[in-house]
């Protein structure tokens, strides 16, 4: 009977047995080729974000570097970076950490996997003004772009107690993702107290490390989203040689042919889908909106941390608003501003200063492609920025992070220091 028992079940327990052996290995379980960077730079999609394996691999080479931000890379046209970078055959590749709900928070800790990569390095960082909204990070969003293997990570980094530490296991635990796993939740819960994580903690996160890296590496590169056709079909559209004359006139072309539908120079096809029977709900709308009290600041002050840890060299963008759009929907100017002096600060009062700040382009024809998102001028105009950015040698940046950005009173100030406000 016991032979006859082990006949039947005997395979499946070796199978699961060697699948465990496999997946607690201390060996990596696959290899990351050129074609899957390549295709990941540009696939936005969430199992890139997420993992590890990727990221990591494609980092390694000096040629790809990390642009950070959100749906704006969502948004191809002829002037996105990614475009022009590949039609001019620039030195580096865009590897786009990026896509629709990603702000600081998931940054900080999508950044906790790849720190080698970063360290020494240069990156591009798109703000949206949008993240910065009274609630700041959605849960849902977060939750999304969330894996455990991004706070079994971190947390076993973990060592001392300082106030990034603190408040970035306080920030973990408000979101539904820090809460579903009984030891990782502990574990942060001793780091938002400045306390060591347990021995014991540290053993069981050492093993789930390891499985979930396994678990990344064989499953991250199914299914990704290719947008190189895409890219490929943009590129021809522009001209061989780049001369920033001859672009912006391609531009104007472009932007004139895509806004004929309405009044705020929205792209036809956003504007129909998304706006045009909706219009009137929106007249008014953001009389309300605030942009200047928020605790992305301080979630944004973690990934200025992170940079400044790694020695990481940044050229951050900050893109304007349709300026027709706004004046329709009562968005106050004044708060934008307000917005923009705050951010600045926050950047070059720690030693932040390579800024792109393109917030007063939102009235510029043909800049923006939507509401909210950069188009056929804007991303040109970015372009100026990023190319001399990454090919030529840059200063050595000199970091001095402060952490009152952590602080409740910083992150609801509305009257900004005069130190930097041009």
């Amino acid at each position: 009977m016991a032979k006859k028992l082990f006949l039947i079940f005997g395979p499946v327990l070796l199978a699961g047995l060697l699948l465990l052996a496999i997946l607690f290995s201390p060996f990596k379980l696959s290899h990351i080729n050129s074609k899957t960077e390549r295709q990941a730079a540009t696939s936005l999609s969430p199992n890139v974000l997420k993992g590890q394996v990727i990221k990591e691999s494609a980092l390694s080479h000096k040629n790809f570097v990390p642009f950070f931000g959100s749906s704006e890379f969502s948004r191809f046209d002829f002037s996105h970076p990614s475009v022009l970078a590949s039609k001019y055959k620039r030195s580096y590749t865009p590897f786009l950490m990026g896509a629709p709900g990603t702000q600081s928070l998931t940054h900080y800790f999508q950044m906790q996997l790849v720190d080698p990569q970063l360290k020494n390095r240069k990156a591009v960082f798109v703000i949206s003004p949008q993240w910065f909204v009274k609630k700041g990070a959605r849960k849902d969003a977060f939750s999304f772009y969330y894996s455990p293997l991004q706070s079994t990570v971190w947390l076993l980094k973990q060592h001392g107690s300082q106030q990034m530490d603190r408040y970035a296991a306080k920030r973990l635990l408000e979101m539904p993702s820090g809460k579903a796993n009984r030891t990782i939740t502990s574990a942060l819960k001793r780091v938002a107290d400045g306390k060591k994580i347990t021995s014991g903690q540290r053993t069981y996160l050492t093993y789930e490390r390891r499985l979930l890296q396994h678990e990344d590496q064989l499953f991250s590169a199914l299914k990704l989203k290719d947008n190189q056709g895409r890219i490929d079909q943009f590129a021809k559209q522009l001209p061989n040689n780049y001369q920033m004359g001859a672009l912006d006139k391609l531009a104007v072309k472009q932007g004139k042919a895509h806004t004929t539908n309405n009044q705020f120079g929205i792209d036809n096809q956003f504007y129909q889908r998304r706006l045009e029977k909706r219009k009137t709900k929106f007249k008014g709308l953001e009389r309300n909106w605030n942009y200047t009290q928020s605790p992305e600041f301080s979630d944004f002050e973690l990934v200025l941390n992170q940079f400044a840890s790694l020695h990481t060299n940044v050229e951050f963008i900050i893109p304007p608003v349709n300026q027709k759009w706004s004046e329709y929907t009562g968005l106050s100017p004044k708060m934008l501003k307000i917005f923009d002096q705050k951010i600045r600060y926050q950047l070059t009062s720690q030693g932040f200063t390579n800024i792109c700040d393109l917030s007063d382009k939102g009235g510029v024809p043909y800049f923006m492609q939507d509401t909210i998102h950069l188009g056929w001028r804007g991303w040109l105009a970015v372009d100026q920025k990023i190319d001399p950015f990454l090919t030529k040698k840059q200063k050595t940046p000199q970091y001095q992070i402060n952490s009152k950005f952590y602080s409740k009173n910083w992150q609801n100030l509305t009257s900004i220091p005069k130190t930097e406000t041009n």
